[in-house]
């Protein structure tokens, strides 16, 4: 998708609310995801044929609404949804223990898993693929990138989730693999548990393609009690005293 497709002129009505509708748009349609940096004010503008004056008019307005952020010096960054904010807040808050988390990726992931199959969306299960592609390349380096392969693999499950076609697990998910981050960083290094990673991915991987969503839950369930298995296996070699 090249940019010029994404930013045409705007047609009739007040210039910054069109703008902001149309940014909000690419939003919604995930054409422009949390994290995203807009193009420059002035080539901004010139996109979208109309004034530098409406653009900042128009940004300012998104900004009071929580939708993009104004970093000066650095640009403008599509912000985290609400939604994302507002769990992210409520989990830190809470201090959520390690199973809780696991429990909620099941919640999560499952479903997630058995629509992606059962949706068979070409275009995001191709992105299904690159995620695998990638996470399997890395793990299979003679010295693994620990922290590499630790993004890459949430990429594979949020890649899932993308395909599922619900934005709000979309958002819930990116808030807990943030939190599990750290458990899966020691979780993967775990003798034995990358080799094991790496055949789940796959199994949900086929499942998944071939358009089978019992046998991605299943594939996917697997892979999740293992990686709970795993986290809590180092939890009691470092700290003895767990149960």
């Amino acid at each position: 998708m090249t940019e010029s497709s994404m930013w045409v002129p705007l047609q009739q009505g007040r210039i910054p609310d069109l703008i902001a509708d149309r940014i909000l748009a690419l939003i919604s349609s995930e054409r422009l995801r949390a994290g995203a940096k807009l193009p420059p004010e002035r080539e901004l503008a010139t996109l979208l044929g109309t004034s530098r004056p409406s653009v900042r008019e128009a940004l300012r307005s998104l900004q009071a609404k929580g939708h993009v952020q104004i970093r000066h010096g650095a640009g403008v960054f599509v912000a985290d949804p609400a939604t994302t904010r507002s769990l992210r807040d409520a989990v830190f808050a809470e201090e959520m223990s390690l199973a809780e988390l696991f429990d909620m990726r099941e919640v999560l992931e499952l479903p997630a898993v058995s629509w992606a199959a059962a949706k068979g969306d070409p275009e995001k299960l191709a992105d299904v693929q690159a995620a695998f592609d990638a996470v399997d390349e890395a793990s299979a380096q003679e010295v693994v990138d620990w922290p590499r392969l630790q993004q890459l693999d949430a990429a594979f499950h949020l890649s899932i989730v993308r395909a599922a076609g619900n934005r709000f697990l979309s958002q819930t998910l990116t808030v807990l693999q943030d939190i599990l981050a750290r458990g899966m960083e020691t979780t993967l290094q775990v003798p034995g548990r990358l080799e094991r990673s790496r055949g789940d991915h796959r199994r949900i991987l086929d499942a998944v393609l071939a358009n089978e969503p019992a046998a991605a839950r299943r594939a996917a369930a697997a892979h999740i009690r293992g990686a709970r298995k795993a986290a809590f296996a180092r939890l009691r070699s470092e700290n003895p005293e767990i149960e």
